[in-house]
């Protein structure tokens, strides 16, 4: 469900890369992961609090960090080479192969995320042929859709005067984020909480190896300093916050006082990004 919703920031990224606008890719994977936390998770939480029991997704919380680490680490010398995409994009591979290795070893245990997921899409059936359609439709659409986003999100970064960067992280970050916030909302109103978290934790796991990976491939590129400095330890420390409301909080519940505090963060950071880039004020 992660990697589906994280579908139109693959595309987003790649085609950003393949019209010389890497940095808008760039924007676009990590300003999607501020945004899952900040805005989607936060608006869920205060639609409905959320009760963490899988014990998939409590793996999935130190993968995230590992991977927001690697992806920090790569970046320290200013540059999103091939070799950075190309481990990022080994690592999103390991990781699928890794996820389903753990389906195969479990496959005798019930984890409560399984029981969510069968109850919601389980009793969904139709022919190879209506599947078929249905995904040929929703691929064309989201190619259409997805070339649509970049070539109006760069047509506002140089009206606006703004960097390719500040538009991924803002404007083209959210769009991409709604799949996310729809998921998210419809799970948690259905009390299929496990869902919930796990779509913004796959997706943003997603995000950095596969998303991050693309301009890395397809146009290797400098990266603006203030992505190391400013960006990166917003969507770091969101996420950090989101593990620490998850581990401690009473039976993994995470209520709406951290929902407040992640919408807080993220229109913070959003005012700091306008302070920063608008004439006279900074």
């Amino acid at each position: 469900m992660g990697f589906g919703t994280s579908a139109p920031e693959m595309l987003v990224s790649a085609l950003a890369a393949i019209d010389g606008a890497p940095a808008l890719g760039i924007g676009n994977a990590i300003g999607s992961n501020i945004t899952n936390i900040g805005l989607v998770l936060a608006i869920t939480l205060l639609i409905a609090p959320l009760t963490v029991h899988s014990d998939t997704l409590k793996r999935e919380f130190p993968v995230l960090l590992f991977v927001m680490v690697l992806s920090l680490l790569l970046l320290l010398d200013n540059d999103l080479s091939r070799g950075d995409g190309i481990i990022l994009f080994s690592g999103f591979m390991l990781t699928l192969a890794g996820m389903a290795w753990l389906a195969i070893k479990g496959s005798n245990k019930q984890d409560p995320m399984e029981a969510e997921f069968e109850a919601e899409y389980g009793s969904a059936k139709m022919t190879a042929k209506q599947a078929t359609f249905y995904f040929v439709i929703g691929l064309v659409s989201l190619l259409i859709g997805s070339k649509s986003l970049v070539w109006g999100a760069t047509g506002i970064a140089h009206l606006l005067g703004v960097s390719d960067l500040i538009i991924g992280l803002t404007i083209v970050a959210i769009g991409t984020s709604l799949p996310e916030l729809a998921a998210s909302v419809m799970s948690a109103l259905k009390n299929e909480h496990d869902i919930a978290v796990g779509n913004i934790l796959g997706s943003n796991i997603f995000n950095i190896l596969a998303v991050l990976a693309m301009p890395g491939l397809i146009a290797p590129s400098h990266i603006d300093p203030m992505l190391l400095y400013r960006d990166l330890p917003f969507m770091i420390g969101l996420s950090v916050g989101l593990y620490l409301f998850a581990r401690y909080s009473a039976n993994g519940r995470i209520g709406r006082v951290a929902g407040l505090l992640m919408l807080f963060v993220y229109v913070s950071y959003n005012g700091l990004l306008v302070y920063q880039n608008t004439p006279g004020l900074s």
